[in-house]
């Protein structure tokens, strides 16, 4: 019984689209990292500019009634506020459209080269047979007559 759950175990790790995904989870953890440093210290840096000197990262919302403001999140959560973080929110969305969006053209140019090796498989496949004009079989482009209905073929 623990002989035939090995087994099946192994059939199912070696399989082809178990090791891709494997490929995708690493690929996309290394890439998670580089995705949030692009919004964190590149691109919402500029945003912040425009906006008036604003620090994303330290955008929050006090949940208590305290009348002290403190410059940071950690401030604040250090002094035992509740707090909403709405900057990280906002990053951290920025970061998803971003990862989307690299998938979705990842996804858009897989899906193109599959296209295309279909479209050239196909070619190959019609260059080698043709259709009987009479009963519509698929037979041999180099044909004559057709070894389905026997008709003389031009």
């Amino acid at each position: 019984m623990l002989k035939n759950f090995i087994s099946e175990f192994k059939e199912f790790a070696v399989r082809g689209n178990v090791i891709d995904m494997a490929v995708g989870i690493i690929i996309g953890g290394a890439f998670s990292p580089i995705v949030n440093s692009l919004v964190k210290d590149i691109i919402m840096p500029p945003i912040g500019f425009i906006l008036g000197n604003v620090d994303f990262s330290n955008l929050y919302l006090p949940l208590s009634l305290s009348a002290q403001k403190y410059s940071t999140i950690k401030e604040a959560q250090d002094a035992g506020l509740v707090t909403i973080n709405y900057g990280l929110f906002f990053n951290t969305l920025i970061s998803f459209i971003i990862v989307s969006f690299s998938v979705f053209i990842l996804i858009k140019a897989i899906n193109k080269l599959k296209n295309t090796n279909k479209k050239e498989a196909c070619a190959q496949e019609a260059a080698t047979t043709k259709e009987c004009p009479y009963c519509f079989s698929t037979i041999n482009i180099k044909a004559t007559r057709c070894p389905h209905c026997t008709s003389e073929l031009h």
